[in-house]
């Protein structure tokens, strides 16, 4: 199975500096984005950190294990990057004051042939496009989701709401932090869009799904959602990552997985 990737950030129409950060390595299928936070220039140094820390100590070990690693163990090589990146970015915010305070959400994938893992810490989000039809793959780790979940909020208020931004969960800002991780099936024709706030803000779901279904290529695709962004307000840095599945999987390493979704 092959996976055709793109990605694009925008710093948006209000925002003077850009806090999203991709992170991209293709020849072992992972993607890293991230949405920082903090003060001048700290969400920034953030994002950066846990997309480079995150693609250079997962690729190297995705590398070394080739595809003769379980999921299982992939997942355990995934929560390890991010512990140790979590420990890095809190270890800086707690050492410059300049970094006081900073963190970043992170959407985090590993697409292998037929399957896909997913993790996420905030409110960056995942979603899958797979005949016409778009599924929101990860749940925001945020106050509003929470009032969703508890009956307070419809979703359709949630979309007013002015407390969007309140996350429950970021890297880097304790010394401890819990990846939510998901197992996918991958069907040839799938299109994987990971993005920020910046994006899922901005447009709602069927708003994101429209402009998907407009184009065809991969560039074009993502070049419509931050301009359609844009366009809605811009309000904050907007970034995007699109993977399409092509072709027949390759059977996967029997392995025990409790977190299929």
């Amino acid at each position: 199975m092959d996976f055709e990737f793109f990605s694009h950030t925008d710093t948006g129409r209000v925002r003077t500096n850009n806090e999203d950060s991709i992170a991209l390595d293709e020849s072992c299928g992972v993607a890293v984005l991230a949405d920082g936070m903090g003060g001048y220039a700290a969400g920034e140094v953030a994002s950066g950190m846990a997309c480079d820390f995150i693609k250079s100590e997962l690729g190297r070990w995705l590398h070394e294990a080739s595809s003769n690693a379980s999921d299982g163990d992939v997942k355990r090589a995934m929560d390890i990057c991010v512990d140790n990146a979590n420990r890095a970015i809190f270890g800086a915010a707690n050492s410059n004051p300049t970094y006081a305070g900073m963190g970043t959400t992170l959407v985090l994938a590993v697409f292998r042939s037929g399957r896909l893992l997913m993790g996420h810490i905030g409110d960056s989000r995942g979603y899958r496009w797979r005949d016409g039809q778009l599924q929101q793959i990860t749940k925001d780790h945020s106050l509003l989701q929470e009032q969703i979940d508890a009956g307070i909020l419809t979703p359709e208020q949630a979309q007013y709401a002015a407390n969007k931004n309140l996350v429950t969960r970021a890297l880097g800002v304790e010394d401890l932090v819990l990846m939510e991780t998901h197992l996918h099936d991958i069907q040839s024709g799938d299109i994987y869009l990971m993005c920020s706030d910046g994006l899922s803000d901005m447009l709602r779901d069927q708003q994101i799904a429209d402009v998907m279904s407009a184009h065809t290529s991969l560039p074009e695709m993502g070049e419509a959602l931050v301009a359609a962004a844009n366009e809605a307000g811009g309000r904050d840095n907007i970034a995007v990552v699109l993977v399409r599945a092509q072709g027949v999987a390759d059977p996967a390493p029997r392995s025990w997985w409790p977190f299929k979704r």
